[in-house]
């Protein structure tokens, strides 16, 4: 019998109120209603074709972009028996979540640098000349998708996804 582990109490004595445990996988249900119906089965970890899915705090499933993107195969949906992982039609959003560029960026401090972009395919990084001759990043964040290929390609991780505070 698998007793289910009450993740607020457990952030209230870590210290962490109100926090995600990290980027759930697409097309998850909202985090309280994915904290109560994933049975932590490993499934949707072991389908992921990528191996962007990883197990996180607590043994939920978590995406980890640190060295792999989402290419939307749905392979997490299909096998996920509980239903944590839901898309209900063809229009529905993967995930609100798109990238970010901080300053460690290369091309902020003026070397020439545009991996991001050049892992983008619905180019939402595109590069723009500054003064000064090296091209700055500009992030259309109603282009991203989500997909994080650009995180794991930057030199010096200056990408990172964040959840945006909108709902799917």
């Amino acid at each position: 019998m698998q007793q289910a582990v009450n993740q607020s109490r457990r952030n209230l004595f870590r210290g962490r109120i109100n926090r995600v445990g990290g980027i759930r996988p697409p097309w998850s249900l909202p985090e309280n209603k994915f904290l109560d119906t994933c049975v932590r089965c490993n499934d949707c970890i072991d389908a992921c074709e990528t191996n962007l899915l990883k197990k996180g705090d607590g043994g939920y499933p978590i995406a980890d972009f640190s060295q792999a993107e989402c290419t939307f195969c749905e392979a997490c949906v299909k096998s996920c028996s509980p239903k944590a992982l839901l898309k209900t039609d063809s229009q529905q959003k993967p995930w609100n979540i798109t990238a970010t560029i901080n300053d460690r960026c290369l091309a902020k401090n003026k070397v020439h640098c545009r991996t991001c972009g050049e892992q983008c395919e619905v180019e939402a990084i595109t590069f723009r000349l500054a003064p000064g001759g090296v091209a700055l990043p500009n992030l259309d964040t109603d282009l991203c998708n989500g997909c994080g290929a650009c995180v794991s390609s930057c030199p010096v991780s200056a990408v990172a996804m964040k959840l945006s505070t909108e709902q799917p």
